[in-house]
């Protein structure tokens, strides 16, 4: 996603700005009603909102900490830098199938199979979700990179 200019952390933030910012007007856009809803929000369902903004965020310093962390703690070894990457990664694509899975099997059946029909909230759970997970199978796939751990061979990281 990075070389789309779309930054995977960036996103996070944008998600968590809208849930934590915008309580209600995120929990009435969860599910498309077909009209303006303004269904309040109990003191519940707004504390709820706003731990999954925390988690959107939470995803979002993850990826920034634990990348430049990575870079810094074993700049010259590739084969770990790979691996640790991995390592988060493999977190994160699984949480992906996850939230998507999760999130299909809320919606009602017919909206499932009518994306058209989608608001933003849905696809950025949805469709952006999927084109994450999507960049991280590339990435595993060795799209784009040198490997030098996933897909070599007899590859070991190095004695200290």
């Amino acid at each position: 996603m990075f070389t789309l200019g779309l930054d995977p952390s960036f996103l996070a933030t944008i998600a968590a700005i809208m849930a934590i910012g915008g309580s209600e007007w995120y929990y009435n856009e969860t599910l498309p009603s077909g009209g303006k809803s303004t269904a309040a929000l109990t003191l519940r369902a707004m504390l709820i909102v706003r731990q999954l903004g925390n988690c959107y965020f939470l995803l979002g310093m993850i990826s920034i900490c634990v990348l430049s962390a990575i870079r810094r703690a074993v700049p010259y070894d590739a084969v770990a830098q790979e691996k640790l990457v991995g390592g988060l990664l493999t977190a994160l694509a699984i949480a992906d199938v996850t939230h998507v899975g999760l999130s299909l099997l809320g919606m009602p059946l017919a909206l499932v199979f009518e994306p058209w029909k989608w608001n933003g909230i849905v696809h950025g759970n949805i469709t952006v979700t999927l084109a994450l997970f999507i960049c991280r199978m590339a990435w595993f796939a060795g799209m784009g990179r040198s490997s030098y751990y996933y897909r070599v061979q007899g590859a070991k990281l190095k004695e200290t």
